[in-house]
């Protein structure tokens, strides 16, 4: 009789979060952030019961489940339940903040710290075929940094140490992950290109095209892609030294289908005139300062953000180019949207419901990274990546992280945004 007592309390005990009361009552944040000036926000309600929302001062204004933020500072909302308090959330509201969306299909073109390691040959010696390199314990991934303490960032650079040198031990510096050291090469003659080599594949640049998120007046910074710049042999992020975008143009679409993911053709030139640098290359796209603004003609004026909280599940629209430069706006829908109090890459699911978008590209295409998501006159996040086995769908990553890398503090409270 006790042991069935004690199931019956465990099994009450563990159902007590599913009750409908308790997960609303779960659902109300104990800490809200919201922007001045940038409409009302709707509060959680506890459902049959007389609760009453009370709270605001000159920061915001409460009125049923509707919290009006209307001036920078700081405030609080009280739920009562039959006269009493059950619930407090205290808000922060914010500057108004506004970026510039994008759209644009841009050319990306990064120098990489130093010179990457991609690969290993062979040389044919007299003694055979070795690579030095390999045998120097030298990895694929690894970056070289310096050779006889001569700082090396281009590829040409290398080659004319090891000619200089004719196959003296040359002295390295290495990165390998987030250490550095040093080690020795010796360099072996190539019988049949008669020359010295270090049996090393290496690579000082990389390119790519992708689309535009945000530029913020401002700071003149903007944010990109939304993912990761990764090199394609060796699928590691890119340690750049610099770099530089253009403008490209998408010259075809190779239509994605489910385990097919589509692309983006594009194409741009070196030598174009640069629209912006790249200085930052993480898990949350690039960035960088553009040299000017540049227009998507669809919404070119600036718009508030909104915070992944603020992100609801239901109908959205992308900016992206599917032809030439042009930028086009396509229905999509938020599925799924998880509010993040630290940064995540992964904080949307959307699906691509646009016929026209889906008859040309089946969905999320690669190039398409980076294109920004609207809601509700809003700037929510950007698109990053397309599931494998469904192409019409994919994950976004919501704004407010993309603007922390990009080095935008939101949360400054004297009226000008600036870059940390």
């Amino acid at each position: 009789m006790r042991i069935m007592i004690g199931l019956i309390l465990l099994v009450s005990f563990l159902s007590v979060p599913f009750i409908s009361p308790v997960k609303q009552y779960n659902s109300i944040p104990t800490d809200l952030t919201l922007f001045e000036n940038q409409g009302s926000y709707a509060l959680p309600t506890l459902a049959n019961s007389k609760t009453t929302v009370k709270g605001g001062n000159e920061a915001t204004e409460a009125f049923s489940n509707q919290l009006f933020p209307k001036k920078a500072g700081n405030s609080s909302v009280i739920y009562e339940l039959a006269g009493m308090p059950v619930k407090k959330v205290d808000v922060e509201v914010l500057d108004d903040f506004k970026v510039i969306p994008g759209g644009q299909s841009i050319g990306v073109r990064l120098h990489t710290l130093g010179v990457l390691v991609v690969g290993h040959h062979l040389i044919e010696t007299p003694n055979g075929k070795v690579s030095p390199g390999e045998e120097s314990g030298i990895q694929v991934g690894d970056i070289l940094l310096e050779i006889n303490g001569k700082e090396i960032k281009k590829v040409e650079e290398v080659a004319s140490i090891v000619k200089e040198d004719e196959g003296e031990e040359l002295k390295l510096k290495v990165k390998r992950n987030e250490k550095t050291f040093t080690t020795t090469l010796n360099p072996q003659y190539d019988e049949k290109d008669k020359k010295y080599r270090l049996g090393l594949y290496i690579r000082d640049s990389a390119a790519g095209i992708g689309t535009m998120t945000f530029y913020h007046p401002g700071t003149k910074k903007y944010g990109a892609l939304g993912h990761v710049i990764s090199d394609m042999d060796t699928k590691k992020p890119i340690e750049i030294h610099d770099g530089k975008l253009v403008r490209s143009n998408v010259t075809s679409i190779d239509k994605g289908s489910n385990g097919m993911p589509g692309e983006k053709n594009a194409e741009f030139s070196v030598d174009d005139q640069s629209i912006g640098n790249i200085t930052r290359n993480s898990p949350f796209g690039i960035f960088g300062e553009l040299h000017k603004k540049i227009d998507n003609g669809v919404m070119d004026k600036p718009m508030p953000i909104a915070l992944s909280h603020q992100v609801k599940e239901g109908p959205a629209k992308i900016l992206t180019v599917l032809e030439g430069q042009k930028v086009e706006e396509f229905d999509v829908e938020i599925v799924s949207s998880v509010p993040q109090k630290h940064p995540s890459t992964k904080g949307m699911i959307i699906n691509i419901t646009d016929e026209e978008l889906l008859d040309k590209t089946g969905g999320i295409v690669q190039g398409m990274s980076g294109s920004p998501i609207i809601q509700d006159g809003k700037v929510v996040g950007a698109v990053t990546h397309v599931f494998v086995n469904d192409s019409t769908s994919g994950y976004g990553v919501h704004i407010e992280w993309m603007l922390q890398e990009a080095g935008i503090d939101i949360y400054k409270k004297d009226g000008q945004q600036k870059a940390s």
